[in-house]
């Protein structure tokens, strides 16, 4: 994996977090759409408290705060980290009551890109000198390593670009 490559792949997607923020109108950022799903900010509230409970794993992987294991990836997390595709699954619920999407505002959304964009800064060039056997378990892929989760943090901020999408061709219908 190449970790610059993929430190590269995050900061465009922040990038995008933010500049498609400037684009939601006020009134829209937290409506739900006509057929149901999540609001603008709800997809904002996930995805940047999921990079920052990541990060957390990371770092932890980073300062071999975990212990060494051999256990690595089941088979639903090699599957995603070998194609780099996030499959349109739903939320374990475990996720979901520990880290709830909430409503949150737009400036609350611009602050939590700024501290995502700050903690990858701090962690990546730590990467590179984690050790292989620290991991931290994710509640769907399996026990990760540092490398690994980065790589998560990508496509799973990639994955949810293509939910704001969805729901700009929901709310524009």
């Amino acid at each position: 994996m190449n970790i610059a490559r993929e430190r590269i792949a995050i900061d465009a997607a922040l990038d995008n977090y933010r500049k498609q923020l400037d684009t939601i109108p006020d009134e829209m950022f937290t409506l739900t759409p006509p057929e149901g799903g999540w609001s603008y900010a709800e997809v904002y509230s996930h995805i940047l408290q999921a990079t920052l409970g990541s990060v957390i794993a990371l770092e932890r992987c980073t300062h071999h705060n975990c212990k060494p294991t051999k256990d690595g990836l089941n088979l639903f997390g090699k599957f995603m980290l070998f194609t780099g595709v996030f499959p349109r699954v739903k939320m374990p619920e475990k996720v979901g009551t520990k880290m709830p999407a909430l409503k949150i505002s737009k400036e609350e959304a611009r602050n939590l890109i700024i501290k995502c964009r700050k903690r990858i800064e701090d962690i990546a060039p730590l990467i590179k000198d984690a050790l292989a056997t620290s991991r931290h378990k994710h509640p769907r892929l399996g026990m990760l390593n540092a490398p690994q989760w980065f790589k998560f943090i990508r496509i799973h901020l990639q994955h949810h670009l293509k939910q704001l999408n969805r729901i700009r061709k929901k709310i524009s219908n």
